[in-house]
């Protein structure tokens, strides 16, 4: 019996799945700040040192932690990763989508990937929804406090969690086996059969590689901010994405037809290449 197609949805997180981003809901309020004074200081930080806006960010995050007597613990991340605001829809998302691709013959997986902080968002509502998050993370000392980044993960970086994915590697420090041959047909998941969900030109990357090899990027958007809508419009205009829609995930939204006509196909492809070996060719 041939076995099931996977369909992998990836992910992107602050402005695909919640309309901010992850540290505006609690830890920079925890730290006696305002996101915009604490994104300022971050850009400071990147713009002054000529450094990566992921690695300034995460210093910042450990400074003001400290200065204001908070202990960064896992526990400590999670707790803020509960009070994520999500989209319309997201939280009813997945099991939606599961039961499509089940009454379809497809196997469906959510990842995602993200520049955030793996931490926060193992803390949020959905946590559970997904096989495997790849994100930024602290490093820990013996008394359980984050000291050191661990993982920083920017735009680039996001790509070689892509073809982790295809190889079925959850391993973020893995650089072998993601990096060695493997034949099309022995990956577990194609670029095919990959959907790749982002707001911003930092899932730039991440679109061109899943749509360069036969997968469905898709540009989502804010539907309250005409910025947001122009700036996912430009993605598409300009060829990184395949479609467009509103960051709305309930049974009747555009996202949904797309995703569901996109599992019909992934199917049907699958049902081909199934014939055309019993036909011996």
């Amino acid at each position: 019996m041939a076995k099931k197609p996977i369909a992998a949805l990836i992910y992107d997180f602050d402005g695909t799945l919640s309309p901010g981003n992850m540290q505006e809901f609690g830890f920079i309020q925890a730290v006696g700040k305002t996101k915009e004074e604490f994104w300022k200081m971050s850009d400071g930080i990147a713009v002054g040192q000529d450094a990566s806006n992921v690695l300034a960010y995460m210093k910042l995050m450990f400074d003001e932690a400290h200065k204001a007597g908070i202990p960064l613990r896992r526990s400590s991340f999670k707790e803020f990763g509960k009070h994520i605001e999500l989209f319309e829809g997201v939280r009813e998302w997945f099991s939606l989508i599961n039961r499509y691709g089940k009454s379809k013959g497809v196997r469906v997986e959510h990842y995602i990937n993200s520049s955030g902080l793996k931490e926060i968002i193992e803390g949020s509502p959905i946590a559970s929804e997904f096989r495997h998050i790849y994100a930024g993370t602290f490093i820990y000392n013996e008394e359980g406090i984050a000291e050191w980044p661990g993982i920083a993960v920017d735009h680039t970086a996001k790509t070689q969690f892509l073809f982790k994915i295809s190889k079925g590697i959850t391993s973020q420090h893995d650089s072998k086996m993601v990096n060695s041959s493997m034949a099309d047909d022995k990956k577990r998941i194609p670029f095919t059969n990959m959907i790749y969900f982002g707001d911003g030109e930092t899932d730039v990357p991440c679109m061109k590689i899943v749509g360069m090899f036969g997968g469905n990027p898709i540009a989502v958007y804010d539907p309250a901010s005409p910025k947001k809508k122009a700036v996912a419009q430009k993605l598409q205009k300009q060829g990184r994405v395949k479609f467009t829609t509103p960051a709305v995930y309930t049974r009747d939204s555009r996202t949904f037809k797309i995703v569901a006509a996109i599992i019909d196909k992934i199917k049907a492809e699958d049902d081909l290449r199934n014939l055309s070996r019993k036909n011996g060719i």
